[in-house]
């Protein structure tokens, strides 16, 4: 059975961002879930430039809020893991599994303090002292990365 991993945007400020986090889904097989409101209109028209012609061929579910997002969890097996400067936990020492959904926050804010509470895990990608957050485009592609190699590996699936 392939992996289900799935990414989540929480309220995403920057189309550019998101439409290349679609098209690395699209590419990699992964459904993304975006929870608005988006600080911009979200719609194929908008994303075009950044996620191409790839953005048919991903599985995205747009949730109205985090209440009707978490509302769609509710018969998920999969746990949620959210990539936050506030952890101290390295997203590379963690056990992925298949059904596992990876939630980044807004670029300009994060997410609030009732998000927090509510995943399973918090995990964070180590920096530089002084430095205060990688690109979440970036960031999705370094985590989703991980978690696919250690889900191939562990279910005898291929590798890419």
């Amino acid at each position: 059975m392939e992996p289900q991993l799935r990414v989540a945007l929480f309220e995403p400020d920057i189309p550019q961002n998101t439409g290349a986090i679609l098209r690395l889904a699209a590419c990699l097989g992964v459904g993304v879930d975006i929870i608005e409101p988006c600080g911009f209109t979200f719609s194929k028209q908008r994303l075009r430039r950044s996620g191409m012609d790839y953005l048919e061929h991903v599985d995205v579910k747009l949730h109205q809020s985090w209440e009707d997002f978490c509302d769609s969890r509710v018969r998920s097996r999969g746990r949620l893991l959210l990539l936050t400067t506030k952890s101290k936990l390295a997203y590379t020492s963690f056990d992925y599994h298949d059904q596992d959904t990876l939630l980044f926050g807004r670029e300009s804010a994060g997410v609030p303090n009732r998000v927090h509470k509510a995943v399973d895990e918090r995990l964070t990608i180590p920096m530089m002292l002084g430095m205060r957050s990688i690109n979440v485009a970036q960031s999705v592609s370094m985590v989703l990365g991980e978690a696919l190699r250690q889900v191939k590996i562990s279910s005898g699936t291929k590798e890419y």
